[in-house]
Formats: C-alpha cells, structure tokens, sequence
C-alpha cells in the first residue's frame, strides 16, 4: 500500500501551523502514528525555511507527503534554487537550528533540484520495522 498526498501553502507564516495540521492529519488518516512527532517538528522546520528562505516573493510552497510499509517520506518544495545547509548555531542564536533538528530526526534528508525551477528539501522516516533507502 502506498499513499500519497500533498498540499500548496500561501507565503504566509499562518501556512507553516496550517502544514504541520495537513501532515498530522494525513499521516492519522492512514493509520501511521509512528514518528508522527518527528514527522511534525520536520514539517515545521521544513516549511519555516522554504518560507523564509527558499520562496520568491508572492509564491508559496508545497508540502507532499508518500508512505509505504516501509518508510514515509516528506517533501517541501520551494521556488528558489539554493540549497540550505546546516549550520551549527551559537547558544545564543535565536535561529538557525531547523536543518540540525532535522538531521538528528529523520533517518534522512537532502535536497534535489526541482524543474523548471525551485528545489525539494526531503526527509525520510523508517516506518515500524522498516527500512530506508
């Protein structure tokens, strides 16, 4: 079984909270509790840099989501081709810990580019007992 679905997301800061209900909400509805709190903290801090960082102005970002019996694999997609990199935030930084997060929750992650434009940040979780690829 393989489900999939996904969502395109005003540049607003309201989509960010909006994002992490429709991945919530998606991975419930296909009966996948596991690391469904991983999942939601990643949605965040992936959606909150494509907004602030990875969109062209007046565009938005689009949150997808695939799940099979073995992995369930996020994606957000942005309008800007640069492609972030963790960074090692002082104590002090009020920011600039997303990707970090993200590296040390998801089982993996990276980016691609996306045609014709834009790039996908991605980010992978071992279903129950599964593994990734």
């Amino acid at each position: 079984m393989t489900e999939t679905t996904q969502r395109f997301f005003d540049a607003r800061s309201e989509s960010i909270g909006q994002a992490r209900e429709f991945a919530m909400d998606a991975l419930a509805g296909w009966g996948l509790p596991h690391r469904a709190e991983d999942i939601r903290v990643c949605v965040s801090e992936l959606a909150t840099n494509a907004l602030v960082h990875g969109t062209v102005a007046d565009h938005g970002f689009l949150v997808k989501l695939d799940a099979d019996e073995e992995e369930v694999r996020l994606e957000v997609h942005d309008s800007r081709r640069q492609h972030p990199e963790a960074r090692q935030a002082a104590g002090v930084d009020l920011s600039g810990r997303g990707l970090t997060l993200v590296s040390v929750l998801a089982d993996g992650w990276g980016v691609q580019d996306r045609t014709p434009f834009g790039k996908i940040v991605w980010s992978c979780f071992k279903a129950a007992g599964g593994t990734t690829s």
